[in-house]
């Protein structure tokens, strides 16, 4: 028989108490059920823990010496046992996310500040990148889960719908497109294009467009991220086109949103885990956060929220 919490327990009660009633009364213990456990306790160490007789209970000298070290063990375990339940009440933990720029940018600190209003003990770190390098993440097993486009089927990766994102025209305000309600790719593509590269999944919808639709198009610029793309509209280098998640309320007076029809392009936002992985209480909450964040954004014609 090996020593266990509960007769370290045991014998801490009886220490303290200096009485077997009283020590038993605090365990909610019966007292012959509490004799047994010290005397198993005394079994596995080989030793004499207590001097006892009708009147008193008292430590030996080997007993003297176990106090501290088994207080130090009840200790740790009480504190792993409060991390664990802070852990599964979502109190606490490190939450790794990989995300899309966009997402990265507007949706996910907003998810991350409505959470920590209740639980200030998680922390969430970002890295946002681009979907090719999202998918990578998850898949090394680098992140907790990832917030991406899921291009095609992958067996090693689940994705989970999150939202529906049409992608835009960013004009600047003195622009010729500026007050249009909406514009068709063929007339977008006659002006010079600021787009993002070309292993980001805006760039992959948008060209593979133009192929199928047989639309030449003007690139001025090129920019890995959104918000580099951004600061070129508003300098007046062209426009962009980019997804209307990437557009915030800081930049509605130097720059416009254009809804682009004829067709409607659009990329499937998705939470994105390695099969097989399960989330931790923590990742799960800060996803749920996200899910209430995208419903109650602000609708417009070209998103789409996907409950589940």
């Amino acid at each position: 028989m090996t020593a266990e919490l509960r007769h370290i327990e045991a014998f801490l009660a009886v220490a303290r108490f200096g009485h077997f009633t009283r020590a038993a009364a605090a365990l909610h213990l019966s007292q012959s059920a509490l004799t047994v456990q010290i005397r198993q306790l005394e079994g596995a160490l080989g030793v004499r823990l207590f001097d006892r007789n009708n009147r008193r209970v008292a430590l030996t000298q080997a007993g003297r010496e176990l106090v501290a070290p088994f207080e130090r063990i009840s200790l740790d375990v009480a504190a792993v046992l409060q991390h664990a339940r802070d852990l599964s009440s979502h109190r606490r933990g490190t939450v790794t996310i990989a995300a899309l720029p966009s997402i990265a940018a507007g949706l996910l600190p907003r998810a991350i500040a409505a959470l920590a209003a209740a639980h200030d003990g998680l922390v969430v770190r970002v890295r946002d990148a681009i979907a090719a390098r999202v998918l990578e993440l998850v898949k090394a097993g680098e992140v907790d889960a990832g917030i991406g486009v899921a291009v095609r089927p992958d067996a090693d990766v689940v994705a989970d719908p999150l939202l529906t994102d049409r992608l835009a025209a960013f004009v600047p305000v003195g622009h010729p497109l500026a007050r249009a309600r909406r514009v068709r790719l063929r007339d977008l593509a006659s002006h010079p294009l600021i787009l993002t590269g070309q292993d980001t999944s805006v760039r992959q919808i948008l060209e593979r467009v133009l192929v199928d639709a047989r639309v030449p198009i003007q690139v001025a610029q090129e920019a890995t991220y959104m918000s580099t793309a951004i600061g070129m509209v508003d300098a007046g280098l062209g426009v962009a086109v980019l997804p209307e998640s990437a557009f915030t309320p800081d930049l509605e007076r130097r720059i416009r949103l254009v809804p682009i029809v004829d067709p409607v392009l659009r990329r499937d936002i998705a939470v994105l885990t390695r099969a097989g992985r399960s989330l931790s209480p923590a990742a799960q909450r800060l996803i749920e956060a996200m899910r209430q964040e995208a419903r109650a954004a602000r609708p417009s014609a070209g998103r789409r929220i996907v409950h589940s």
